[in-house]
């Protein structure tokens, strides 16, 4: 499969297959604490950037097989609603698939144009990000398209909620120091305001992001903010483990293990040799790290892992 990967277990939409619509990495932003990486291709500019016909034959292939799923989520390496045909592939999953939840995770960055907004009405649950509300520090955040404006991303976000049938969850990743200030916190109020969504959920970072100097948000500081932004407001739980999945494969896990007792490597290199997606080798990292197996340390070439000393 070139553009499905998982299912992988979801924090919060439990066992999840992923759709990547776009190369690694082509985006809108290009954030400072992204998983995936820096953004290669800063971009506003929406095409059909792999095969429209070729997500739906790998989705057919796939579905028919009846798994276990909670949802099929849109995400991926970069920003799926840049990819013009995820319309179509929801109408597609929609019209044949209708048993399955259809997630889009999304920077919302595209939410202001007529035509993004009317390709997600069929979806079941979208996930916008927000994570500042002042311009200069979205700008030192997201490091956006020179095109963008956040306050028009605000009103984009806001009338999408207006229009949209389905659940919506906002998201706000908390950086200490940046949009974790009393005057911005007091911004991100007056936006909640403005907008009916169903969750407004905390986050913070889990593993190494494209910029070495952000930090993770202690979770008590995060239960604290919660708590200052209101009863609405929560903050995402800890991963599911892997293990618990009927598509963990401990041959996986195993030859993980075996690779970096070697030499330590990068996610991109576990990759490359597995065959998987990146996005699939991530998240048995986050579960080898969170039971102790590997640890991670930041080297020339970005970050690697290597087993527990």
């Amino acid at each position: 499969m070139k553009h499905l990967f998982g299912p992988v277990p979801s924090r919060r939409l439990g066992i999840s297959l992923g759709i990547d619509l776009t190369p690694q990495k082509v985006c809108t932003l290009n954030c400072v604490y992204c998983e995936c990486g820096k953004t290669d291709h800063l971009t506003l500019e929406r095409k059909e950037y792999v095969p429209t016909a070729e997500v739906i034959a790998e989705l057919e292939k796939y579905l028919s097989t009846t798994p276990d799923l909670d949802a099929i989520t849109f995400s991926g390496s970069g920003e799926p609603t840049l990819h013009s045909g995820i319309g179509e592939i929801i109408a597609w999953l929609k019209e044949h698939y209708p048993q399955h939840r259809v997630v889009v995770l999304t920077n919302g960055t595209l939410l202001w144009q007529p035509e993004v907004r009317a390709e997600l009405m069929q979806a079941d649950l979208v996930v916008p990000s927000l994570d500042a509300v002042s311009e200069d520090i979205f700008r030192q955040i997201n490091r956006p398209n020179k095109h963008l404006s956040n306050s028009e991303i605000i009103e984009g976000l806001v009338t999408f909620c207006e229009e949209f049938d389905g659940e919506v969850w906002l998201e706000v990743f908390l950086i200490p120091g940046l949009n974790d200030t009393p005057e911005e916190l007091a911004c991100f109020r007056e936006v909640f305001d403005r907008l009916r969504v169903d969750r407004i959920q905390l986050n913070s970072l889990d593993r190494p992001g494209a910029m070495s100097w952000v930090q993770p948000m202690p979770r008590e500081n995060l239960m604290a903010i919660a708590a200052l932004l209101g009863d609405e407001v929560e903050v995402i739980g800890k991963p599911v483990l892997r293990r618990s999945v009927a598509s963990f494969s401990e041959n996986t896990r195993e030859t993980i293990l075996a690779t970096i007792r070697v030499r330590p490597c990068t996610l991109d290199d576990l990759s490359a040799s597995l065959g998987l997606h990146a996005l699939d080798v991530g998240k048995y990292l986050d579960v080898m790290i969170a039971e102790g197996e590997i640890e991670q340390h930041r080297g020339e070439r970005g970050v690697f892992y290597q087993v527990k000393r």
